[in-house]
């Protein structure tokens, strides 16, 4: 018989105000998310005291919102999940310390996670959801990796990012496309009126032998482009479907080489970049050839939130007696946490 874990979950990392209720019987019951997208517009990019300003404002008033939406009350929680790390310090601790001033209240657990590892599991909120064990891209911000998951905390890493992430690279060169914040939304939409092609931009360490990827070399050719050839408001979106088309091919060719490597007949990406249309069609059909299942979270869970946090702070819950004690108001945040430690510390 199920346990039954009812667990609210707080994600506050960067600039996203994330919040949800998962159940173990009964799934997600509901989440909310503020973007401060508009926010940091202006600026080109996160700005970080600014971001953790907004969460002060949105973070208990998006709770209360969901309790209320969702018939819920704080009596009924059994834990409050938050992200620990990694992110931006001051967005980390107003998340940590709502976290656990409500845990502490409520005589009840607060379950600091990785970030990333709520990432790789927020494709189980999918329908049909992957089973253990797969292959997960991970495609978040500043963030690439292939992970071999095993289970709960059993994560393997295969292969990452030596420079700029996939996420990064789309950001940086929307930029000089002079694109808006966020860039990679926006390098995507101008690319879906234009063709890959017409330029020719490299494939970074796409024949590599490794799982590893680098992507500055690419924002270093558009850059070299851009200034000696300037093309117009035409060409433009000829340009942006380039860039996706590398950024996409690469991904998928080492992507496949993971699941060829380990054996794996199941994948799943994860993160912002994993909503790219232009990457699920070229990895669904890639996949489909060899056998393979692709899997994503939905649209909505592929950039941060609270669902992910509140789904993996159940599972964690669940698995393990050893976090279920109530907060005692000490805690801290990693701006920096390396994925692979979280085997040999939970």
């Amino acid at each position: 018989m199920e346990t039954r874990v009812l667990v609210l979950g707080i994600e506050t990392s960067c600039d996203e105000t994330g919040v949800a209720l998962y159940d173990l019987e009964r799934g997600l019951l509901g989440h909310d998310l503020y973007s401060q997208v508009a926010l940091h517009a202006a600026y080109g990019g996160v700005v970080p005291e600014l971001a953790s300003r907004d969460h002060i404002r949105r973070t208990v008033p998006l709770v209360c919102g969901l309790l209320e939406r969702t018939g819920r009350g704080l009596h009924e929680l059994d834990a409050v999940a938050y992200t620990e790390g990694p992110g931006l310090a001051g967005a980390l601790l107003v998340g940590a310390a709502i976290a656990h001033g409500l845990a502490y209240a409520l005589r009840i657990p607060a379950l600091g996670l990785h970030h990333l590892e709520a990432h790789l599991l927020s494709p189980l909120l999918s329908t049909p959801a992957p089973e253990f064990p797969f292959i997960a891209l991970l495609v978040s911000g500043g963030h690439t990796q292939l992970v071999r998951v095993g289970g709960i905390a059993d994560y393997t890493l295969l292969g990452e990012t030596v420079d700029d992430a996939a996420g990064e690279a789309f950001d940086k060169t929307a930029k000089l496309l002079g694109l808006g914040y966020p860039g990679g939304p926006a390098l995507a939409r101008l690319a879906a009126a234009g063709k890959p092609g017409r330029y020719r931009l490299p494939r970074p360490m796409l024949t590599s032998g490794d799982l590893n990827f680098s992507f500055s070399g690419l924002k270093t050719a558009v850059l070299t482009l851009v200034r000696e050839r300037a093309p117009d408001e035409t060409e433009r979106p000829h340009l942006a479907a380039e860039i996706e088309a590398a950024i996409v091919e690469v991904l998928a060719a080492k992507a496949l080489a993971a699941l060829e490597e380990t054996g794996l007949t199941r994948l799943v990406v994860a993160g912002g970049v994993g909503a790219n249309e232009r990457l699920r069609v070229r990895l669904a059909a890639a996949a489909a050839r060899r056998g393979a299942t692709v899997y994503y979270p939905p649209p909505e869970f592929c950039t941060d939130n609270g669902a992910m946090i509140a789904l993996a702070g159940a599972l964690r819950l669940k698995r393990s007696s050893l976090i279920a004690h109530p907060s005692s108001l000490k805690f801290t945040v990693r701006p920096r946490w390396e994925l692979e430690t979280l085997a040999a510390e939970r």
